[in-house]
């Protein structure tokens, strides 16, 4: 049996998902260097150190949950403590937590921290993949199989918008609605969700305009369109970017021989990575991330289509979905396709909980690759056996005696 399910596992997309791991754990020591050094007067393999540790602690919880049977979780003794835990983890950061950022975003345990929103996203993924699982009977009945998922998904985002981080918010609500998309329910229910959204928002919107329209948020806005303009000031941070990634071109200056990870270019551990990566290594560099996130999440995706389990297609689908858009939203801003937002690119940017988060995720993926082979294997072999045969009586072998 064990042998059996070992065998179904998906390899390739192990094997992925461990490379750029790896290779993140280089690029975070290249990058950040210099800046444990000189910003922080901390040795120079203090982020590294700290990554490799995330990253010891990350395999063990990606090998428990890809082992960990993933159709367990759709039970109300597993859902019910993790909504739970994560309202209140969210909730708690407003009388525990620390400001990072100008971001009430995370809490010190001992040397390290803890974001609750990054475990937020793979609890909306959980909880919503298996209440609309159970709800696909009903699934078009708008009062009873659309609006009620959705309470706990508009209290996580109201809780990550008020810390304000409105960039995970904003990518908690996307991965979410790629998840209600897939879920089942027709075009008039995705409308009349549409229409509820914005209707929500628009108080909540006036409410904190404040804080969403505040001036260094309008910056990341001016600046995205032309950071040249205010090299020093709005644009700083896109600028050397752009100097970096143009300064690679097709091999790279060579691993470690990054000019712009010297003080001019911030966070280059976590939000500008790609841009050193770009600058090292060059385009071949950039080109192995980019191929292996993409594959990562076509995988995802080509699992959440094979998978019979409503559960599981959506699991899928929405973890996928998850590093697709986190990753387009941190490589997009780093190369101006899109303004910035401060989110560490999957698996290569510096962060426990991230990749915490990540490895988790993952594992579940995996785990429902393996129970799509393993149950397409099995019923495949159990088609495949013969029929016993039919007994054959030689009426002429007996003999009857008067």
């Amino acid at each position: 049996m064990l042998k059996k399910i070992l065998k179904s596992y998906d390899y390739s997309l192990i094997i992925a998902i461990a490379l750029l791991c790896l290779f993140g754990l280089v690029m975070v020591y290249s990058a950040s260097m210099v800046t444990a050094i000189q910003r922080y007067d901390y040795p120079s393999d203090f982020f590294f150190q700290k990554q490799k540790f995330n990253l010891l602690l990350a395999t063990f919880l990606f090998v428990v949950a890809a082992f960990f049977p993933y159709k367990a979780m759709k039970s109300t003794k597993v859902l019910l403590p993790m909504v739970v835990f994560i309202l209140g983890g969210l909730g708690a950061l407003f009388l525990f937590g620390k400001v990072t950022n100008n971001a009430l975003s995370w809490f010190e345990v001992g040397a390290r921290s803890l974001q609750p929103s990054e475990f937020a996203k793979l609890s909306v993924i959980i909880y919503l993949s298996a209440v609309y699982a159970k709800k696909q009977t009903y699934i078009n009945q708008f009062n009873k199989g659309v609006v009620p998922p959705l309470v706990y998904l508009i209290l996580v985002c109201m809780l990550v918008a008020i810390q304000p981080d409105f960039g995970t918010a904003a990518i908690i609500f996307a991965i979410a609605s790629t998840i209600i998309i897939s879920s089942g329910m027709n075009l008039k229910n995705i409308a009349k969700l549409i229409l509820f959204g914005l209707g929500f928002l628009a108080p909540f919107v006036l409410f904190l305009q404040d804080e969403i329209f505040s001036e260094t948020r309008i910056g990341r806005f001016t600046a995205y369109s032309n950071p040249f303009t205010d090299e020093q000031n709005t644009g700083y941070h896109l600028a050397n970017s752009y100097y970096a990634i143009g300064s690679g071109g097709l091999k790279g200056l060579g691993l470690g021989e990054s000019v712009q990870k010297l003080g001019y270019l911030p966070e280059p551990h976590t939000d500008f990575i790609i841009a050193v990566i770009s600058e090292e290594l060059g385009i071949f560099g950039v080109g192995f991330v980019l191929l292996s996130l993409a594959f990562i999440v076509l995988k995802g995706i080509h699992i959440g289509l094979k998978c019979k389990d409503p559960f599981g297609s959506l699991l899928a689908i929405g973890i996928a979905s998850m590093i697709g858009i986190q990753s387009f939203v941190n490589l997009g801003g780093a190369s101006g396709v899109i303004p910035l937002t401060g989110v560490p690119l999957p698996f290569v940017s510096y962060g426990g909980s991230s990749l915490l988060q990540l490895a988790i995720a993952t594992g579940i993926l995996v785990n429902v690759s393996m129970f799509v082979k393993y149950e397409e294997k099995y019923k495949k072999d159990k088609t495949a056996q013969p029929k016993p045969a039919k007994a054959v009586v030689n009426q002429n072998s007996f003999k009857f005696r008067s």
